[in-house]
């Protein structure tokens, strides 16, 4: 639609004429639509039904007043058949109306127009937007703000979430290692206790230390050698050495 129609503000549609020529069977079924999309909502801003069923092909001429609906509202037109059938020629045009005080400064003579040579009075402060870029900025920092505030505030639920898992991972892991300490104690105890009441009494009394005379006492640190000992050893040196002398042909004291 922005290519047929205008598009200046205060401009309205009042009215849709088209034609179109349709060929199809006398016997068959056959609708045509022709339509504009709501081009700020959904549906449709207008639509036209023809209805052709039972009828021979022909051209239809037709003009469709609307009122007067603004230019904004028009979306993209169309030609829709519905049953069997074609449409040929089809043409379609749109009545519209301009109003120019719809924009003041459109004309002089509208209604608050404002002459923008006129020089401006001296209490006439004009904005240079600055005040409008540093709100912007302003609104922007707050948002930036609220943001790390939101994510700060987010790490902080999730690493206390974390630490009370974890203390009460370590309650219920110390908790558990009590009682199996005090349960084994208990035990110990009682079987403690059950014993002494089976052993006699004296099992639990103190033996006095001190010297026992029969005991067999070293008077130095170093045992003497056995003289049976030393005669085995004395003989088989010399035995020893008779078995030397055969092996390199010296002569025994026998021999000499």
């Amino acid at each position: 639609m922005t290519q047929i129609l205008p598009q200046q503000l205060g401009l309205q549609v009042n009215s849709v004429i088209y034609q179109y020529t349709t060929l199809k069977d006398p016997n068959s079924d056959m609708l045509v639509h022709v339509q504009n999309e709501n081009a700020r909502g959904p549906g449709y801003i207008f639509r036209e039904t023809d209805d052709w069923s039972g009828l021979a092909g022909n051209t239809i001429n037709k003009a469709v007043p609307v009122g007067l609906i603004d230019i904004s509202y028009w979306g993209d037109g169309s030609i829709v058949v519905e049953g069997e059938g074609e449409v040929t020629d089809a043409y379609v045009a749109y009545g519209y109306q301009y109003t120019p005080c719809e924009d003041p400064q459109s004309d002089p003579e509208c209604p608050g127009y404002v002459d923008m040579t006129a020089p401006l009075p001296e209490n006439v402060v004009v904005d240079d937007g600055s005040q409008y870029i540093q709100d912007e900025l302003d609104r922007k920092a707050n948002l930036r703000d609220q943001k790390e505030e939101e994510e700060r505030l987010e790490k902080e639920r999730v690493e206390k979430e974390k630490e009370e898992e974890i203390k009460e991972s370590l309650e219920e892991l110390l908790g558990s290692i009590n009682t199996d300490l005090l349960n084994q104690q208990a035990r110990v105890l009682h079987n403690a206790l059950v014993a002494t009441n089976y052993l006699p009494r004296n099992y639990f009394e103190m033996i006095q230390g001190g010297y026992y005379p029969d005991a067999v006492m070293l008077k130095d640190k170093r045992l003497p050698d056995s003289k049976q000992g030393l005669r085995v050893g004395l003989a088989s040196e010399l035995k020893h050495k008779q078995l030397v002398d055969l092996q390199y042909g010296q002569p025994t004291k026998e021999e000499q």
